[in-house]
């Protein structure tokens, strides 16, 4: 199933980009960047979105070629533009339930593990992800 139903592509100098926001038993799924922008650095998997692609579907594909994990994607949490250069990337976050597949590092994700809500202040995290989590109500303020 998939959140959005309409279809897109890049838009101006915006690059659509979409992330799979995956809980499960007090934690999160992260995956650690293995490209830039943000190197090494953990986040929720996710990445550009394909043309023809709905924004629910690039989440759910990115999240399967990220972790080797098949999600259903639901609501969509948040949106933000992030500022690279001479462009800029128009991320769409939606929240999403894994219904199979095997746990494994894939694609451009260096590392890919689940992180207890209370460890996520000991990672290296992308810009701003915390406060987006927290914000979103899906992990408890500290």
């Amino acid at each position: 199933m998939v959140a959005s139903s309409s279809r897109m592509g890049d838009v101006s100098d915006h690059i659509l980009g979409a992330s799979a926001v995956i809980v499960a038993d007090g934690a999160i799924l992260l995956v650690r960047r293995g490209h830039e922008p943000m190197l090494g650095r953990w986040s929720v998997p996710g990445g550009r979105v394909e043309p023809g692609e709905t924004l629910g579907e690039a989440a759910a594909r990115e999240a399967y070629e990220e972790t080797g994990l098949e999600v259903t994607v639901g609501a969509e949490l948040w949106n933000l533009v992030i500022p690279a250069g001479d462009r800029a990337f128009e991320v769409h976050d939606f929240a999403a339930t894994v219904v199979g597949g095997t746990l494994r590092a894939g694609d451009d994700a260096a590392d890919v593990r689940w992180v207890p809500f209370d460890e996520l202040e000991r990672l290296q995290l992308t810009d701003g992800l915390l406060g987006y989590l927290v914000r979103a109500g899906v992990v408890p303020p500290r």
